[in-house]
């Protein structure tokens, strides 16, 4: 690259899940790159998420603006280059639009050429993407600009003022003789990745019995979590703390998530920021292919649902019966909760 002060533009993914997962690729383009000018670009929740953070100089949001909108936008800017970690079509459009010199991304999604620096993603012999980590996926990208790209360590910083604001709303949930236990019961990709709502209820109540556990259920804003969350707090015998009753900034879920002796969650994106927490977590799996999201997390209990399907990668079932997720048993998350919590198994 050239000695002289850049301007890089970093396109992130619009999972929140990947934009945690996109966190080592991250520091690794601000190490190649110490003295030249980042800004990312991505919606306000993965802003909030992502923030604070030591990778960026600056940020571009982006809310559902039109491809010629953002691309004037984005040509006055006179960014040097862009590093596309959001795989589409469009991202690929504007930043040509945009005429960025140096468009750095994936030959995928027929974007192959607008991009000046490409490389293509491991495909299976059937012509199917080979389930890679997404870690490694972003790193890639970092490679292809001569990063180094040993780290893999997932990272997310708090915010004090969140922190406080947080104790504000929830204060009378922490308690040093009580451990702090999270579910989360939800997830975007779709209910095929969610186990039962009697069985979280069910595990909330062990929990609490035998730990004196605060449970508290998280769940997105939106209908169908709150459905969720109020169907466990409703099973359940014991008193839990439902965040659809207590919603809660992007920074303050951070900082509960990282008061959180024991977070038990679907496969979805607060999986990885419990990760990025160096919170203790177990991750239920059903239709989706672990390998994509393998982190290498020690502190991670993965507990994979069986069925003939398995990974179908569909957001629905379309079986009768929800087998994949239905074969977790209460038993089994409970025994890997003891196991976190530093007790066996009674």
């Amino acid at each position: 690259m050239a000695d002289n002060k850049q301007k890089i533009l970093v396109w992130l993914p619009s999972p929140l899940g990947d934009a945690v997962l996109s966190a080592p690729a991250l520091g690794a383009i601000r190490r190649r790159f110490p003295n030249d000018s980042i800004f990312f670009l991505a919606g306000g929740t993965t802003r909030q998420l992502l923030s604070p953070s030591p990778y960026c100089d600056g940020w571009v949001e982006s809310e559902g603006e039109g491809i010629f909108s953002l691309a004037r936008r984005l040509r006055r800017e006179n960014f040097s280059m862009a590093v596309l970690f959001k795989n589409s079509f469009g991202s690929a459009m504007v930043s040509f639009l945009a005429c960025i010199p140096k468009r750095v991304g994936y030959a995928r999604d027929r974007r192959s050429l607008l991009l000046t620096d490409r490389i293509r993603p491991a495909k299976a012999a059937d012509g199917k993407y080979h389930p890679t980590p997404m870690i490694d996926y972003y790193l890639a990208l970092a490679g292809l600009l001569g990063c180094e790209t040993g780290d893999r360590q997932l990272r997310l910083q708090t915010d004090p003022d969140e922190s406080k604001s947080l104790s504000a709303k929830l204060g009378d949930v922490f308690s040093p003789d009580r451990p702090v236990v999270i579910l989360v019961p939800g997830g975007a990709f779709g209910p095929s990745k969610c186990w039962p709502a009697e069985r979280f209820a069910r595990t909330a109540d062990r929990l609490i019995e035998k730990y004196g556990a605060a449970v508290i259920v998280s769940v997105a804003p939106n209908e169908s979590e709150k459905r969720i969350a109020a169907d466990i707090c409703r099973m359940a015998e014991g008193r839990l703390y439902s965040l659809a009753d207590t919603p809660l900034s992007m920074g303050e879920l951070k900082a509960l998530f990282a008061r959180a002796d024991l977070v038990i969650t679907n496969d979805t994106g607060p999986r990885h920021i419990a990760i990025a927490l160096g919170r203790k977590i177990i991750t239920l799996f059903g239709p989706n292919d672990p390998a994509w999201t393998q982190t290498g997390y020690k502190d991670e209990i993965q507990i994979a649902g069986t069925a003939e399907c398995v990974p179908c990668a569909k957001p629905t079932c379309k079986m009768t019966e929800h087998i994949c997720m239905e074969s977790i048993s209460v038993d089994v998350v409970c025994a890997a909760a003891d196991k976190m919590l530093g007790e066996s198994a009674t």
